[in-house]
């Protein structure tokens, strides 16, 4: 004879079971679920509330001023800011763009009442606008000292950043050496505040971002100089472009240097070029201005690829780089 569950249609094992996500409170992945099922959130209700949100979008900050640079920001500068403001529905309010805050925090307001946004941080949707969206509107609500411990709660309902950012404000960019720019003007950080800072500090690669063309940005790792490069053209007629830049010798950003490869993320495709020895910033931005023009005469081109220009092709996909520093 077959065994009768224990539970029935009354008990509490069963109501907590059928309680939607919107029932019960979001707390840490890693905390018990509220429900009192006794499992870990990430394994019980926090499950509903991530399949209760949007699809996460191939290109999350597409439509946003800047999408190559934010795309950067997210993902290869280390230290940079830049300045944001809310839309009239959302206050007009200036906020602070940082690549990375204290202990990966997605928000913050000094002292001085200054409110910024972490980029740099670890979300729950897939959606790093959406997530992103969401602390920016938590920031709004802080007090001058406070931050943002938790990750505040995203569901479907939850703007994207495209909603909430004033359209008109470009993106500007600042990169800088360290993250002296967590502390109020006129700090001196003590204790372990300071070695916190020194450590930070201590692990930035050293960055810049050309001012000639978009999204470009050189760094140094090591011995070796590059530059990353984030386009926004759509990745296929990119890739067809860049081989028939390839099959030419046209690829480079001038002698001694060579397209290593490209790596994809948040749906863009950046290539990297390994640059001559002792390259600074400044040495590429002619060469890079110079690039960005044969590259918008050969996407212009819609003839088929030649045969060199299939093998040049498929030696630039052959080459994905794994992004490292």
């Amino acid at each position: 004879m077959a065994k009768r569950s224990a539970r029935h249609p009354g008990s509490p094992a069963t109501a907590r079971a059928v309680a939607t996500a919107e029932e019960v409170p979001v707390v840490g992945q890693r905390e018990p679920c509220p429900c009192g099922s006794g499992r870990r959130y990430k394994m019980c209700h926090g499950r509903a509330a991530r399949a209760a949100a949007a699809p996460a979008p191939a290109r999350p900050f597409a439509g946003l001023p800047g999408e190559g640079d934010w795309v950067c920001l997210r993902e290869v500068v280390p230290a940079a800011t830049a300045a944001l403001r809310t839309t009239p529905e959302h206050g007009g309010v200036d906020v602070t763009l940082a690549t990375l805050l204290p202990l990966a925090r997605p928000g913050l307001r000094r002292q001085d009442g200054e409110r910024l946004l972490g980029l740099q941080t670890l979300g729950t949707s897939g959606d790093p606008s959406r997530d992103a969206a969401a602390a920016l509107l938590a920031v709004l609500d802080l007090a001058p000292g406070e931050d943002l411990a938790r990750r505040p709660e995203v569901t479907a309902a939850t703007p994207r950043l495209q909603d909430v950012l004033d359209p008109s404000r470009p993106l500007e960019v600042r990169v800088h050496e360290g993250f002296d720019f967590w502390l109020d003007p006129g700090v001196d950080p003590q204790g372990p505040a300071a070695e916190a800072l020194a450590s930070a500090n201590g692990s930035v690669v050293p960055t810049e971002r050309l001012a000639g063309v978009e999204a470009a940005y050189w760094c140094r790792i090591g011995e070796r100089t590059h530059l990353r490069w984030a386009f926004v053209e759509e990745e296929q007629q990119l890739l067809d472009a860049l081989a028939r830049l390839a099959a030419a010798g046209e690829a480079g950003l001038g002698d001694g240097t060579r397209l290593l490869g490209t790596f994809r993320t948040q749906g863009l495709l950046v290539p990297v070029w390994d640059l001559t020895p002792g390259a600074v910033a400044d040495d590429v931005e002619e060469p890079a201005a110079a690039f960005r023009a044969r590259l918008d005469e050969a996407l212009a081109v819609t003839d088929p690829l030649t045969a060199d220009e299939r093998r040049a092709r498929a030696g630039v996909v052959s080459r994905q780089l794994t992004l490292r520093g």
